[in-house]
């Protein structure tokens, strides 16, 4: 028992609970913190809820990898928008959320004590599953502008390491991927053997004529290549818990042992909801990403008058600026104060593992233009006192 306890105790706490209780404790704060969007799924998804309740097997448990119309949807959706053919070499499987994806890669792929490279900043929910599986993260520095470098993800990977991890669009930098840049990366993987996961939970979500590039669609990388998607974003899901995986064949019996015995499937009543959000398409998600572009300008303008505080690398996806603040303070003691003083909120960089310098994560993504404005006015307005 008392090596399980410590096990958890390596763990990180998840930082959103604990911001969340001191924006409880201060209210009127506005959350520039935690990464949903503004906008509720699109009509189609709620049609198809009486479509399920219309069909009494549907209470009953349905097969580990989702229930066949959503399969279907989601592999023409693969194929229409991301270039990637689901054939005998690789399978979908739906998941509870893209961190449960996460997390059964993990478990699929490594054994306790192999290594998982990854980026820092990371995304801290993939630190904590790598952590949790009694795997060990390296991690691997990117550019001033939080670009891979290749060349150093090459030079970390020992006899040890099972994975590769890259987010783009980022959580938490905003920072997209050249195409040329993952296609390296994949290729360093396919070439030392392991494994490429490729996270795109914000594939939709990018700005100034930026494109997002899935590795998947790289041809003969079915093998080793694990992709993980997310309705959470683009279809405004996050408490429906639906997201996916696309991973080579010969993983699906392993996947759908972990999966089988943490969840069985992901909730019946969200995959009919998820078949009906697919059926409107990306194009709901872009109608209002053009808000969220808007709410985008007005946080980066307001930003940019600080320009003497903080450091703003560019981020062209997602809707995260994370900030290098020019302190000497603790980042979550200026998150802290933030909040008391001034009623705004940020999460700290330590969180993603930055941890030599102050920073912070502003997120917009959940906020009206009105609301936004006033929030980043209070950010700016606090960061000059605190640190004049």
């Amino acid at each position: 028992m008392k090596n399980e306890i410590q096990r958890m105790q390596a763990v990180q706490s998840p930082i959103i609970p604990v911001v969340g209780e001191l924006i409880r404790s201060c209210p009127g704060t506005i959350s520039l913190g935690q990464g949903v969007v503004y906008y509720a799924p699109p009509p189609e998804a709620g049609q198809q809820i009486s479509r399920f309740l219309a069909l009494p097997q549907n209470h009953k448990y349905q097969a580990v990898e989702g229930i066949t119309p959503l399969l279907e949807a989601i592999a023409a959706k693969l194929w229409v928008e991301n270039q990637i053919q689901i054939n005998q070499n690789n399978c979908i499987v739906v998941t509870a959320g893209s961190n449960m994806g996460f997390m059964n890669a993990i478990l699929a792929i490594a054994n306790p004590g192999d290594e998982i490279i990854l980026q820092t900043p990371y995304y801290f929910n993939h630190e904590m599953a790598i952590a949790i599986a009694s795997c060990r993260p390296v991690l691997v520095r990117t550019d001033e502008n939080y670009q891979l470098l290749p060349d150093a993800i090459s030079s970390a990977i020992t006899n040890k390491t099972k994975a590769v991890v890259t987010i783009s669009p980022n959580n938490p930098t905003g920072a997209v991927y050249p195409q040329e840049t993952l296609q390296a990366v994949n290729e360093i993987c396919r070439q030392r053997g392991i494994y490429h996961i490729s996270d795109e939970a914000y594939e939709y979500f990018t700005y100034n004529g930026v494109k997002h590039f899935s590795p998947a669609a790289i041809p003969e990388s079915n093998d080793y290549t694990i992709s993980l998607f997310s309705l959470s974003k683009a279809y405004g899901f996050a408490s429906w818990r639906i997201g996916y995986m696309v991973i080579p064949q010969h993983l699906l019996v392993p996947v759908k042992k972990i999966q089988d015995t943490i969840l069985i499937c992901a909730p019946v009543i969200s995959q009919y909801a998820a078949l009906g959000a697919l059926q409107a398409g990306v194009n709901y998600c872009q109608e209002k990403l053009q808000a969220i572009t808007k709410v985008r300008e007005i946080v980066l303008q307001e930003l940019q008058s600080i320009s003497e505080l903080c450091i703003i690398p560019p981020a062209d996806g997602a809707f995260y600026f994370l900030l290098k603040i020019q302190t000497d303070l603790g980042a979550m003691e200026l998150v802290e104060r933030l909040i008391r003083e001034y009623k705004v909120a940020v999460i700290p960089g330590t969180t993603f593992g930055m941890d030599d310098g102050c920073y912070l994560r502003v997120a917009y993504g959940a906020l009206q233009a009105e609301t936004a404005q006033a929030g980043i006015s209070r950010l700016v307005k606090g960061l000059q006192d605190i640190l004049s």
